[in-house]
This record gives C-alpha cells, structure tokens and sequence, in this order.
C-alpha cells in the first residue's frame, strides 16, 4: 500500500527533466530580452554616428585617405550608411544584409584608415586614438556579424523556443 504514495525513479527523472526545461525556458527568454536590448542599442549608436558624420563632415574629412576620389561625399556616404543600418535593426528589416554590409564597411575603415593612421601616428596620443578606432570598430564589426549570422530570412528571431 505504501508503493501507492511512492514516486518511481521514472517520476523523478520526469520531474527533473520537466523543471530544466522550464529553467532553460527562463533563460532564453532573458537571453532574448538581453540580447535584443543589446541589439537595439547598437542600433541607436549607429544611428548617432550617422547624425554626427552630417553634423560634422568636414571635421572626418582628414580620415578620408587622400588617395580615394570624392572628399567630403564618403562623410555623407557613411553617414548615410551608419543610419539605414540602425534603422534596419530597429525595425527588423534587412538585418543580415545590415549586418554583413555593416562588419564589411567597418573591416574596411580598419585596413584603410585607423591601421595607417596607427603606423604613421606623429605622436603616442595619435598612436593610441588610431589603436582605441581598431579595437573599437573590430568589436562593432564583430558583433554585426553576430547579428547577421543570427538572422533568420533578414530578421531578428524572437522565438522563445530555441
């Protein structure tokens, strides 16, 4: 009669099995919301580097090598760039390729500006700018691949079941 009130190993593991599930469930549900938040972010900071580059263009000018035709246009072009990315991220839309043309533009700014401009730095201040611009635009790059990776069909997944 006992055996009645007793649960089996089968039950307990059951039982286990039930409350990591749900456990897992709080978890993605908070990776989800953090990550989004951190998406979100990203996009309002894109979105003020944008507004900056057409509050300011001639004062990034002096990043534009002077090899490269169009002066003050690639101030505008990135700016231009730097917002429709931002945008894409807020609204959910076009995110991979947001994303993908986001770590391209921004692996090109490393090569082309902040990597000469640490090598030919005049002085340790210049010197430790250009490095601060690599370290800086490396980790953007990084996580806008992150983003475009984690896409499905251009969007952000906001299911909670993964």
């Amino acid at each position: 009669m006992l055996n009645v009130f007793r649960r089996s190993d089968d039950d307990h593991v059951n039982a286990a099995r039930k409350l990591l599930s749900f456990q897992k469930f709080l978890d993605m549900k908070h990776y989800h919301i953090v990550s989004h938040a951190a998406i979100y972010l990203l996009a309002i900071v894109m979105i003020i580097f944008g507004i900056f580059h057409f509050m300011n263009p001639r004062d990034l000018l002096v990043y534009v090598p002077s090899s490269l035709p169009g002066g003050i246009a690639w101030a505008y072009f990135t700016g231009t760039a730097f917002i429709l990315v931002g945008l894409a991220f807020l609204t959910n839309n076009f995110v991979k390729l947001a994303g993908y043309l986001l770590a391209a533009l921004l692996v090109v700014f490393i090569l082309t500006i902040h990597v000469p401009n640490y090598f030919n730095a005049g002085d340790k201040e210049m010197q430790t700018t250009a490095l601060i611009n690599i370290l800086k635009d490396t980790a953007i790059a990084g996580f806008a691949l992150h983003i475009a990776a984690s896409a499905y069909h251009q969007h952000i997944h906001m299911e909670h079941d993964d």
